[in-house]
């Protein structure tokens, strides 16, 4: 039995390896380090419940997965990851520790990485089968980086390694302004706001304009104007948006005449958000309904398509209309134009036009 403690343990620190002292929370590793842990004590407990690992697997795929989330919040709170990059993680890393959690990360070889994007083929879910051998493969640099696992010195998700991710397909859909019209005049309002915010801004629908608020409303300090100013979440961003005619018309109409600062733009009729899942699928219905009209008047469907197609098609269109490319890389928030042109010429096919060119004849 454990000596009981001296003050009579008012903050329930027993059984946590957590020690107060110096005005912090301190816990005591099992190699006898002591890490300083803040100075929330709720915090400080999550973090210890973690560390103590209640499940039994220290030392394992799944402990270190956990370890590894616990590393990418402090480096979000210092603004050295994107909160974005934090939420992929934690979310790829469920699937991770179902396959590979009761293994020691010095234990996994190339050929059960194969194993792991082949399973995810075969369930037809390739593409996310990738994004979560990425997850593995930064907790595996980490380890091998930080030197906490010592056994482990190759990374065996490296492509030198052998292994082949799924193929994915490029995202080239371009949605035309007919398609667009046709499905706008059938969408909910609330869809119609959010394909216009995505056309009109050319920002991320899933992890940006859904969780807007009237807080991104602003004025600029230089210039007095008003501006939509906000963070990205993927890259961390900070991106400044002029506010025209058309867009402030259309932000007064989601924002109604009774603003609440943290109501989304784009809110149910309760005044919550939606999951981007949820809004898209209103938006599937829309082109459904679409191509049933069509249908009874003998014209071809149109391919499905999501917001975040329409994006893209913002970009194009104003690539089309003679916007120097360097605007819409701004805009987009790219950080090599080289990325903006990939980004536009994915969803534009020209017809190529022949030589014309006259021969002279002897």
């Amino acid at each position: 039995m454990g000596r009981a403690r001296k003050d009579g343990d008012p903050m329930g620190l027993a059984g946590t390896r957590l020690s107060f002292k110096h005005n912090a929370f301190y816990y005591r590793h099992r190699d006898g380090r002591w890490e300083r842990m803040g100075t929330d004590v709720r915090a400080a407990k999550e973090r210890a419940a973690i560390y103590n690992s209640p499940a039994d697997n220290y030392g394992t795929t799944a402990y270190w997965l956990d370890q590894f989330l616990v590393d990418c919040q402090q480096r979000v709170s210092i603004k050295d990851l994107a909160p974005r990059t934090l939420s992929d993680y934690t979310k790829d890393s469920e699937p991770l520790k179902v396959f590979f959690g009761s293994m020691l990360p010095e234990h996994i070889e190339p050929h059960h990485v194969q194993a792991y994007l082949d399973a995810g083929s075969a369930a037809e879910r390739g593409v996310r089968a990738n994004r979560e051998k990425a997850c593995l493969s930064s907790c595996l640099s980490w380890l091998i980086r930080t030197n906490k696992c010592t056994g482990l010195k190759i990374n065996p998700c490296m492509q030198k390694s052998g292994t082949r991710e799924n193929s994915e397909k490029k995202r080239d859909r371009y949605v035309t302004h007919q398609e667009y019209q046709e499905v706008y005049a059938l969408a909910w309002p609330q869809v119609r706001v959010l394909m216009e915010l995505t056309y009109r801004t050319l920002q991320r629908p899933e992890s940006d304009i859904i969780y807007w608020t009237p807080k991104v409303l602003a004025r600029d300090p230089h210039t007095g104007n008003r501006i939509i100013t906000f963070e990205q979440g993927k890259t961390g961003t900070r991106l400044k948006i002029a506010m025209t005619e058309g867009l402030e018309k259309l932000i007064n109409r989601a924002v109604g005449t009774n603003p609440h600062m943290d109501q989304p733009l784009v809110h149910t009729r309760a005044g919550t958000g939606y999951t981007y899942g949820g809004i898209n699928s209103m938006l599937g219905k829309a082109i459904r309904t679409a191509n049933e009209i069509r249908a009874t008047k003998n014209i071809p469907p149109m391919a499905s398509f999501g917001f975040r197609d329409l994006k893209g098609k913002g970009a194009t269109d104003m690539w089309l209309a003679g916007t120097p490319i360097e605007q819409i890389q701004l805009l987009c928030g790219h950080s090599d134009k080289a990325t903006t042109e990939r980004y536009i010429k994915a969803r534009w096919r020209a017809t190529a036009q022949p030589n014309e060119t006259a021969v002279m004849t002897v």
